[in-house]
Parts: structure tokens; C-alpha cells; sequence
């Protein structure tokens, strides 16, 4: 089995947007000071198995992801161990300053519970309808498969388009429906 089979596979006609994230502006909160989201986000890092983004106190993770150009976001990949893999997985179109004190406040743009088919790579799609303008994404990871105190995220992989690279004849389908 060639190492391309076993690579996430991007879903036909999206991009990886990981050269859109605004870096400088990134942040997730509960995270292990020696096991950070870069190990889960960044190119070459997500793709090392032996690094992982850990939660600290508990099993929830609150991840902030600006994007330096509005992108359409169609779907995402986490992949993760079996036992403390992410399992309940939120996601909130554009909104800022989210913390977990406030997080059930607002209604998730949408919601996606990770099988060990996701965990290994294989990408969720999202009501793209809900995901049409984005600036930034907030994730939150609010549980994983066993229910234990430890979540750990081995990669994050987010797909979609740039709003200017939209095809307009693809988005008049979307509408006639």
C-alpha cells in the first residue's frame, strides 16, 4: 500500500486550507503547554503520527482558526486515537472570542460526531450552506470516544475554497434547491 492511499483523501473539486489560516491570530484554549495545536495544525507536524495537540485540565479543546481571505469551508478532517480520539466536534462560523463559559450560548453552525472511520482520516462533510463566508472558524472538540479526561488530536486538515475562486455557475445549483 503506497503512502498516497493512506493519506487523508481531499474531497473532488476542494483545497486543503491550511495556506489560508491567519496564524499570528490562532489560539486554543485547555491545551497541553507540551502537546499545542501546532502539532495538529501545521504542515509536517499533522503529519507525524508521535506528535498530537493534547487537552490539559479536561477533555474539551477550544480551538480559534482566523483565515487571512473569506473562504467557503465544505468539509474537515481529525484524526485521532481510538480511545481519546475527539468524539462530539462543534463548529461556529465567525464567531469571535468564544470561551468555555460561554460556548453552549450559541447554537453551532453545525455539529458532527466522529466515527473511527473519521478518526482515521476520513473527512465529515459540513452543511456547506452554513459556511459560505467564513473569517474564522471556532471548533469545539466538546468530548472524545471513551469519555476519559484526556482528548488528543493527531491532525486537523480543513477543506473548501477561497470566496474569489468561487465558481458561480456551481453556486446557482446550490440555490435552485
Amino acid at each position: 500500500m503506497s503512502a498516497e492511499s493512506s493519506a487523508t483523501q481531499i474531497p473532488k473539486g476542494q483545497v486543503d486550507l491550511l495556506e489560508f489560516i491567519d496564524w499570528s491570530g490562532v489560539e486554543c484554549l485547555n491545551q497541553s503547554s507540551s502537546h499545542s495545536l501546532p502539532n495538529a495544525l501545521k504542515q509536517g507536524y499533522r503529519e507525524d503520527e508521535g506528535l498530537n495537540l493534547e487537552s490539559d485540565a479536561d477533555e474539551q479543546l477550544l480551538i480559534y482558526i482566523p483565515f487571512n481571505q473569506v473562504i467557503k469551508l465544505h468539509s474537515f478532517a481529525i484524526k485521532g486515537p481510538e480511545e481519546e480520539g475527539p468524539k462530539t466536534v462543534k463548529f461556529f462560523s465567525n464567531k469571535e472570542h468564544m470561551c468555555f463559559s460561554n460556548v453552549n450560548d450559541f447554537p453551532p453552525s453545525d455539529t458532527a460526531e466522529l466515527t473511527e472511520e473519521n478518526l482515521k482520516g476520513k473527512p465529515v462533510v459540513l452543511k456547506y450552506v452554513k459556511f459560505q463566508n467564513v473569517r474564522s472558524l471556532t471548533i469545539f472538540i466538546e468530548d472524545n470516544q471513551s469519555g476519559s479526561e484526556l482528548t488528543k488530536v493527531q491532525k486537523i486538515a480543513l477543506y473548501g475554497s477561497t470566496v474569489e475562486t468561487t465558481d458561480m455557475k456551481g453556486l446557482k445549483k446550490i440555490e435552485d434547491h
